[in-house]
């Protein structure tokens, strides 16, 4: 297969660690790392997981009694009343009080406990939702950099297809010059060069059409000197294998991170409908409260009154109170929310459900097209091994002046037909290969270090 050695086994891991674009060209572990340290979208996902670990704590600190202090100033002109005779006065005053205060919910009917284990739910919801941004996508650059592998490949078919139009019409000009060919074979074979040529062009631009689209998908920039490695396509083994669906669904059913986020999300809302059912039973609360304060006449220089830390001490006040809260009518906005937190566990049921038989369906027809294009491969294999040797036996009649150009070209285009089928077949396998193994993995760590 040396017209496609410089095609890439995707399953072999060549160089580890962070690369650039400006300084090597890029493996497919490589451009897997950049994106998921340098994603947006996964940094903006990463930004809902610390949002909600800091719902999480907040739940928590809720189980805490409150404490807040205040103080302020009252500078009084005119009538004013004395809070040490509580005399009616009108002289200018300045009254200066503290308090400190706290409280704290003995009983409110299980609504913060149950708030705190919903919030950790949907943390481990939102790390798991994080884990499917990530594999999302790992897929879609595993299928993009398998489409700049295919047209690269097509590229360097299409090259060695016009090298060898190139090296016939050399050879037939120089026979034209000696009057062993005719002029009008000369003319057709430069057709056939300038055709392959035309399709060479043709393959230069997808190839870079689909490496920029890799760039892009990466979010490099477009300054960059962006390529991938190619290394010999010969080191891509197709194995035996065979998937099955059902097999393959046990495990992925127990380890990918989009199953696992939204059963978190169920447990997440039946702890939340729990939480709202709290809100219909009573309240009791206890709260304790500490007041001082200093007072003082202005511009009384003879009036005898107390320096500031004495009056502090004696004007100190205490007070512990215990509330009960009973709700019995409040518009229906208990009862609405209990309502919609039900609704949105059932919904949440069904979506869990809904993706299970999604997962299966694509578990199912990923299994069925790897097997089906295994077979494919094994038939593209064999078609191109055929393919050389008569493309092989029509080139020495051509160079021997039995068979025309028409037939030559003909022959060649099937030759190279069969080469970009294996092209696609082998790389089709592999990819989805890759696919598979994500699914009964759960990371796509384990697809490309393995």
């Amino acid at each position: 297969m040396k017209r496609l050695i410089y095609l890439i086994n995707l399953t072999i891991v060549l160089i580890s660690g962070e690369v650039t674009a400006q300084d090597k060209k890029w493996t497919l572990e490589d451009c897997i790392n950049y994106a998921v340290t340098n994603n947006i979208n996964l940094q903006r996902q990463q930004l809902l997981t610390e949002q909600a670990e800091v719902n999480f704590l907040k739940s928590k600190l809720d189980v805490l009694p409150t404490l807040n202090t205040g103080t302020y100033v009252d500078l009084g002109f005119g009538r004013t009343v004395n809070p040490v005779t509580n005399l009616i006065t009108f002289k200018q005053n300045l009254s200066n009080y503290y308090s400190l205060n706290s409280s704290v919910d003995l009983f409110n009917g299980l609504t913060t406990l149950n708030s705190i284990q919903a919030n950790k739910f949907l943390l481990k919801a939102g790390m798991e939702s994080e884990k499917v941004s990530r594999n999302t996508l790992v897929v879609e650059i595993l299928g993009q950099y398998y489409q700049v592998i295919y047209t690269k490949g097509l590229e360097q078919a299409a090259k060695m297809q016009l090298e060898q139009s190139e090296k016939q019409l050399f050879r037939i000009t120089k026979m034209v010059e000696t009057g062993k060919e005719a002029l009008s074979k000369q003319y057709e074979m430069e057709s056939r060069a300038s055709s392959d040529r035309l399709a060479y062009t043709v393959s230069m631009s997808k190839a870079s059409q689909a490496l920029t689209t890799l760039r892009q998908m990466l979010q490099i920039s477009a300054g960059s000197d962006f390529d991938v490695v190619m290394p010999d396509l010969n080191t891509m083994i197709i194995t035996d294998n065979d998937y099955r669906a059902d097999s393959v669904y046990t495990v992925a059913a127990q380890v990918l991170p989009r199953l696992r986020a939204i059963e978190f999300e169920l447990q997440a809302s039946n702890k939340q409908y729990a939480a709202s059912k709290g809100y219909v039973s009573p309240r009791i609360s206890v709260s304790g409260s500490i007041y001082t304060g200093y007072y003082k006449v202005m511009n009384e220089a003879g009036l005898a009154q107390d320096p500031f830390t004495t009056q502090l001490k004696n004007n100190n006040s205490q007070a512990v109170s215990l509330s009960l809260y009973i709700p019995i009518f409040n518009n229906y906005t208990t009862g609405r929310n209990i309502k919609l937190a039900r609704i949105k566990r059932d919904d949440t049921s069904l979506r869990l459900e809904l993706e299970k038989n999604n997962l299966f369906t694509e578990i199912e027809n990923a299994c069925l097209d790897f097997n089906r294009g295994k077979d494919e491969y094994m038939a593209a294999s064999s078609n191109l091994e055929f393919n050389k040797k008569s493309f092989n036996a029509v080139e020495k009649k051509f160079e021997s002046g039995l068979v025309d150009v028409t037939d030559y070209a003909a022959a060649k285009t099937t030759l190279f037909t069969a080469e970009t089928e294996l092209l696609r077949t082998k790389l089709q396998v592999m990819i989805r290969k890759l696919t598979i193994q994500l699914y009964s993995t759960g990371d796509y760590q384990n697809i490309i270090y393995n």
